[in-house]
């Protein structure tokens, strides 16, 4: 395990050039924030001695790119998608699409998760059951209930 110096020394001398491989990489400031603290953490538990600082460079620069090649090919990573990227492919206008958002955003976490893996990452009920750890049944039950919140919310109906 390395010193608190030489931790502090690693980020001074390479935390620009791991940000920018970052950012390329994940196109994502939060994401990068996480790959530059796992990449300096590795570091510092990192046993082995470098040769010079080329040596140390290359190997930073290797376990960046590993880890965000990890994370892009994280599993919920590749099935999820953001907001944002379906208002751009439903080809809605903006208000009538912010307003839906705004609808599913302020729905209960139970019914918002079953909507969100339900209509945008077009899950099945039992694959959701499988996720969310309940009966298929239940999840019927969450989505009728929750698309009734819905509808009385960007209707001003009762849902009925």
């Amino acid at each position: 395990m390395r010193s608190e110096e030489e931790a502090n020394r690693a980020v001074e001398r390479y935390a620009d050039t791991v940000r920018r491989i970052c950012m390329v990489h994940l196109k994502n400031y939060a994401d990068t924030e996480d790959i530059f603290q796992t990449v300096f953490l590795k570091y510092v538990l990192h046993s082995g001695a470098f040769e010079n600082e080329e040596h140390e460079k290359a190997w930073i620069i290797r376990v960046t790119i590993n880890a965000c090649r990890d994370l892009l090919r994280n599993f919920f990573r590749s099935r999820t998608s953001s907001l944002e990227d379906w208002q751009e492919k439903a080809g809605e206008e903006k208000e009538d699409y912010s307003e839906v958002v705004e609808a599913v955003q302020s729905l209960p976490p139970k019914y918002r998760d079953v909507v969100y893996l339900y209509y945008y990452e077009e899950y099945d009920a039992a694959e959701i059951g499988r996720i969310l750890h309940k009966n298929v049944n239940t999840v019927y039950t969450l989505l009728a209930r929750a698309r009734k919140m819905l509808k009385t919310r960007l209707t001003g109906g009762d849902g009925e």
